[in-house]
């Protein structure tokens, strides 16, 4: 393609001197390192339209490879835009099955390409049931599906899944050999049935080049310059396919943040970009740093966030300068409990939209689809539009319904008397649900985590009728209507008719993982309380790590306004929390310190503000304001040497002895009690009182018990 002057002007123009060293780099390896918001697609599109225009490249024998469909046909349609069409931008799972499709003749002997079949639910569970598994219900079988995607997304085969596993720190929600064992017969199960699953692809089209060399000659003379965006997210498998498409050449162009890699748990890793430099030395290095998206304060936060980071991808953190006018500093709020807190965010919504704000440009973020249950019940009492983006609604999730469907059955077997959370946690219990036993694997995990949000709803129900009865409203006397039980059903049925209301254009409900690659003009980062971002789970300095960078995630979502708010507790009058430890804003006491003094702005261990002497986690470096994470010298979620054996017996114990007082697990002892416990496994009386949570009282109810549990008792002899 010849080259036009005026063309070329117009692809430069408005860009800011890094984006064109990005456009103008010449032909060969660059690593484009770019901020959120910094302007990344506008970058890569106009250094192809560039290179195009010169006759240095022709569109057709590009291939920009990106994580999403939205995100391939938004560089499609600025490249036409700017005089370039006919460049080949898709998905690595498109690219690949396109590619397959054209070879299979070739490849299969006159055959087509196998079917590629959306989810791997139904071969899953008959693999389930080959290997002798009873029953695989859909969350099991979703979580096994899960790890074989990982393994598959890993190079890793089924017979070394367990290794593999062990390694990278997974959460298997079997044994690892049960896993790997089911793992194996799905492959031999998804073969007889003659289909492939989306891994397939990407290994297949690696087999077709790496082994047909006529294919690999004809794929290499087609597609002679490649861009990779997000590179931050890619796995081993696309790793293999990229090296595959490029051969010995070196004209690629990878773009990613190492300070968003947020899916390590797929497989994703920001290995691949932080060692982009060492593998091509000579590569052309850009980092793109000014932020066109969010106001100079959303920025500033956002890097004190970020800037406490460890591990590997703090080598290349980027820190952004905010480019827009100034606007509000983030609006930092504190509630008494989650319903307090999801009332004042659908006023806040309600306030807004009033004000001409279009719902479609409002976004309430959390860490958990379970998160979304109160704000939807919020937004719908406050007539607000909402919709629930990557998740079903809460009240349409299967797990909910058939809870629903429990709690109506027990409502004719159970005791009046009963206090109503008992009650629907003994309902509960009729589709597996206990409150003591969080289920391993994702989806079981939220899934455990949605039926634990309807006992909360039990506890407010209660609070609510209560106070509605104090104060003398109609209706409100527990004698008034129908058992306790059955009222807390109606009042199901009536969230869920509320919450079925279609809408076109609304607020936007999303988890943070769910968020990535979206921006609103306000954004309501919700329920930031240490135990859900950080997650319990997260426990090891990476997992830590990567929570940390979700929630830098969330905060970059955000245009104009920002709103950061936690609860003290779930329901009215329900256990303390603390608040998020990447935010130290967020504590009350925080105002009352000097900067040098806060662990997560780069303070000095012991520092002393008035009086207080300043302790930080001697894991992941988090000023503990918190007495019982002082007294056991890190965060309570962060990783420790605790002996796992004694404190999976503890929780057994606990539960036992929780379930025969009919009270909550942590009425006994908190978690943090019995990891302290498993910590320090003392032998003594006397050092038992020196764990916290541990006073007379509870030393005389469990002080022997515990002791004998130290020493290696069963606890189903105790």
């Amino acid at each position: 393609m010849a080259s036009d002057s005026a063309a070329l002007e117009r692809v430069l123009a408005g860009l800011d001197a890094e984006q064109q060293r990005v456009v103008t780099a010449p032909a060969g390896p660059v690593c484009v390192l770019a901020g959120a918001g910094t302007g990344k697609t506008r970058a890569i599109t106009h250094r192809i339209a560039y290179r195009s225009l010169r006759g240095q490249i022709r569109p057709e024998h590009v291939l920009a490879v990106t994580f999403t469909a939205r995100a391939a046909g938004e560089l499609r349609d600025r490249l036409a835009k700017l005089g370039v069409p006919g460049v080949q931008a898709r998905t690595f799972h498109a690219a690949a099955a396109r590619q397959l499709r054209y070879f299979a003749p070739r490849l299969l002997d006159g055959r087509p390409l196998p079917e590629v079949v959306e989810t791997k639910a139904r071969f899953v569970t008959q693999a389930a049931a080959k290997v002798g598994l009873r029953s695989a219900d859909r969350d099991l079988a979703r979580d096994l599906a899960s790890e074989i995607e990982w393994a598959k997304a890993t190079l890793v085969q089924p017979e070394g899944y367990a290794e593999a596993a062990a390694r990278a720190g997974r959460e298997p929600p079997l044994e690892a050999e049960t896993v790997a064992a089911v793992y194996a017969e799905y492959e031999r199960v998804k073969s007889a049935a003659g289909v492939m699953d989306f891994e397939d692809l990407l290994r297949g089209a690696i087999w077709a080049i790496e082994e047909h060399p006529d294919v690999a000659a004809q794929i290499r003379a087609q597609y002679r310059h490649f861009v990779v965006d997000e590179y931050q997210d890619v796995n081993p498998v696309q790793q293999r396919l990229l090296e595959a498409w490029l051969g010995q050449r070196r004209d690629i162009t990878v773009v990613g943040d190492a300070s968003q890699t947020i899916y390590s748990f797929t497989g994703a890793s920001s290995r691949y970009l932080l060692e982009f430099p060492r593998r091509y030395p000579d590569a052309v290095v850009v980092r793109l740093t000014r932020d066109y998206r969010s106001t100079p304060e959303v920025v500033e936060l956002a890097n004190t966030v970020i800037s406490a980071s460890r591990g590997p991808e703090a080598r290349v953190r980027l820190a952004l300068t905010g480019q827009r006018p100034s606007g509000p500093p983030p609006i930092v709020r504190t509630f008494p409990d989650e319903p307090a807190e999801a009332a004042a965010v659908a006023a806040q919504c309600a306030t807004l939209v009033a004000q001409g704000r279009p719902p479609s440009q409002i976004a309430v973020l959390f860490r958990t689809n379970a998160q979304s249950a109160i704000y939807e019940e919020a937004l719908a009492d406050a007539g607000v539009p909402y919709v629930v983006r990557g998740a079903e609604r809460f009240f349409d999730r299967p797990e909910v319904r058939r809870a629903m469907t429990a709690i109506r059955a027990a409502v004719a077997s159970t005791d009046p008397a009963v206090p109503l959370p008992e009650a629907v946690i003994g309902a509960l219990r009729a589709v597996g649900w206990h409150p003591d036993q969080p289920a391993s694997g994702g989806a079981a995990r939220e899934s455990w985590e949605a039926l634990a949000a309807l006992v909360r709803l039990a506890d407010d129900f209660v609070a609510a009728s209560e106070a509605a009865e104090s104060a003398g409203v109609a209706g409100a006397s527990p004698g008034s209507w129908g058992t306790p039980l059955e009222r807390f059903h109606a009042e199901l049925l009536r969230r869920a008719a509320a919450q079925h209301v279609p809408t076109l254009e609304g607020v936007t409900l999303a988890s943070l993982h769910a968020a990535k690659g979206l921006e609103w003009d306000v954004v309501f980062l919700v329920g930031l309380v240490d135990g859900t971002i950080p997650v319990s789970y997260a426990r090891t300095l990476a997992n830590v790590e990567e929570e940390r960078r979700l929630l830098y995630v969330g905060i970059t979502r955000a245009r104009e306004v920002l709103w950061l708010s936690w609860a003290a507790a779930r329901s009215p009058g329900g256990r303390q929390r603390r608040p998020c430890r990447f935010l130290p804003m967020l504590d009350p006491s925080f105002t009352r310190r000097t900067p040098a003094a806060v662990g997560e702005t780069g303070g000095k261990r012991g520092r002393s503000v008035r009086g207080l002497r300043m302790m930080s986690c001697r894991v992941c470096g988090t000023t503990l304001t918190d007495g019982v994470a002082r007294k056991l010298g890190r965060c309570v979620d962060c990783p420790s040497d605790i002996d796992e054996e004694l404190y999976d017996r503890l929780r057994r114990w606990r539960a036992r002895v929780a379930g025969e007082q009919r009270v909550p697990a942590y009425v006994v002892f908190t978690d943090a009690t019995l990891t302290a416990l498993a910590e320090r496994r003392p032998e003594r009386t006397e050092e038992l009182v020196a764990i916290p949570g541990i006073g007379p009282r509870k030393l005389e109810q469990y002080g022997d018990a515990v002791l004998a549990l130290i020493q290696g008792a069963d606890p189903d002899d105790l």
